[in-house]
């Protein structure tokens, strides 16, 4: 007579507040680590830059290829919950090598996305305070001390704030928008020459700042041992964060390209377009509104990007790839207290440091989402090619999962290479960052070996859960 396995009397990644968020929970998380209320306000006139009149197009492209990487995402988080995020499910897959990868990937992505944050909450706080470099820092501090106190001190209070945060802000960015959009266009000085077509290359050069308006949208992969119904809410929540991400970026887009339209050079021949549709109206509220909407934003994706950022560092630690003391739980929060107290001050250093040594601040916010989004672009083509293995490898392998893969790999490798060779910089760090990560490997490699080939932990089904004990 075959035996069945016995259950654990312990979850892999006990510790944490287990089966505890809710829907709107998990789905602020990743609304908030995408951070659209910023990306309607600063990405449209960016995609303009490169796509002229086909922006709404470039946008509408992005928004399919977000919903690609969803579904990729899609076919791990419907059976496993891992804290570690893509890394753990790009393991299931590829195996602890491009898991390791996308494990330094996704802390690269994560830890500079909430660095640049913490950089955007703070300078927009500065703008309203009207103080200068020393306010920037000053207020770069506050933003940490909050983060961390948030993270801290329990994933439903800071899901919950990040909720009522995000939803305030988001709910003042659309009815600016909507009000710039009833207000028309602007006069402009009679027949403007059409925009010339960009074509397909316009387009794909479009495609490219657009497809970075949605990092971070699936943080949510990180939240799935903490989710009360994982296997149904963390697919559901990337999968509507990347559709509700994208209808906002195509209703900004649409609204600024229109109040552009009479304009010679239309939306691209502007630096700040929405303050110029607002100035050109006589509303003088609006610049405070969207920078108060704007530092809101950007405050809950430094909380929502922190949990992300210390969940990867707490697997990393349970599977001995990373210090064991980055594992350990608060006994009272139950949350990975060692890992926020040691990831968050250093995405506020790499913001408050160049501020204090006199760098602009914007220049700095611009610098770190370009490396941020260097990184995620990384971690998502590697767990979207491990989907199709993955699901071979358990024997539920289907042709859309084969057909979306083959079409987003490519996509994303052209990107990425696109990305960098606009990017130098970001090149040049990325290489650098891959040459310590390729140091890191090989130590574990010669000296922890078992350890390496057990990367990609994630929550099981434990004594407690099936006989209804207290977990």
């Amino acid at each position: 007579m075959r035996h069945l396995p016995s259950l654990r009397e312990r979850s892999p990644v006990h510790g944490l507040e287990r089966r505890r968020l809710g829907v709107l929970d998990v789905f602020a998380q990743s609304v908030s680590g995408a951070a659209p209320s910023a990306a309607m306000a600063a990405t449209p006139v960016i995609v303009a830059a490169s796509a002229g009149g086909a922006t709404i197009v470039s946008f509408a492209v992005a928004t399919v290829l977000a919903l690609l990487v969803a579904a990729c995402i899609g076919r791990f988080t419907r059976r496993m919950a891992a804290p570690g995020g893509l890394y753990s499910l790009t393991a299931q897959g590829l195996g602890p090598g491009a898991a390791f990868a996308c494990g330094v990937a996704s802390l690269l992505g994560y830890g500079l996305l909430c660095a640049a944050a913490v950089a955007g909450a703070s300078t927009f706080l500065t703008v309203l305070l009207g103080g200068g470099r020393r306010v920037t820092v000053a207020a770069a501090l506050v933003v940490g001390v909050v983060v961390v106190g948030l993270a801290l001190r329990g994933v439903r209070v800071a899901a919950r704030v990040v909720l009522l945060v995000e939803t305030v802000a988001i709910t003042v960015l659309v009815v600016v928008f909507a009000l710039l959009l009833a207000g028309g266009s602007l006069p402009g000085p009679g027949d403007v020459p059409a925009a010339p077509d960009p074509g397909l290359s316009g387009i794909a050069a479009g495609v490219l700042p657009a497809v970075a308006a949605f990092i971070g949208f699936e943080i949510a992969t990180s939240l799935g041992a903490e989710a009360r119904r994982p296997f149904r809410t963390v697919p559901r929540a990337v999968g509507a964060t990347a559709a509700v991400a994208g209808v906002l970026y195509l209703f900004a887009a649409y609204t600024q390209v229109v109040g552009f339209a009479g304009t010679p050079g239309g939306l691209a021949g502007q630096t700040e377009p929405v303050l110029v549709l607002a100035s050109a109206r006589g509303w003088s509220w609006i610049p405070t509104v969207l920078d108060l909407a704007l530092s809101m934003s950007f405050f809950a994706c430094a909380a929502a990007t922190a949990n992300a950022l210390a969940r990867v560092l707490f697997s990393l630690a349970r599977e001995g790839v990373a210090p064991r003391a980055l594992g350990r739980t608060h006994t009272r929060f139950r949350t990975p207290h060692v890992a926020i107290t040691s990831s968050v001050p250093v995405a506020v250093a790499a913001f408050a440091v160049p501020v204090a040594l006199g760098v602009p601040s914007w220049t700095v916010l611009v610098a770190l989402l370009t490396l941020a989004t260097a990184g995620f672009l990384v971690a998502y083509l590697l767990v979207c090619v491990a989907a199709p293995v993955f699901l071979r490898r358990i024997g539920e392998l289907t042709w859309p999962a084969v057909a979306t893969t083959a079409v987003i790999a490519p996509v994303l490798v052209v990107v990425l290479v696109a990305f960098l060779s606009g990017s130098p910089r970001a090149a040049v760090v990325l290489g650098a960052t891959a040459l310590l990560a390729l140091g890191w490997y090989g130590w574990l490699r010669l000296r922890r070996r078992d350890t390496l080939d057990g990367i990609g932990v994630y929550d099981e089904t434990v004594a407690d859960d099936v006989l209804g004990r207290a977990a």
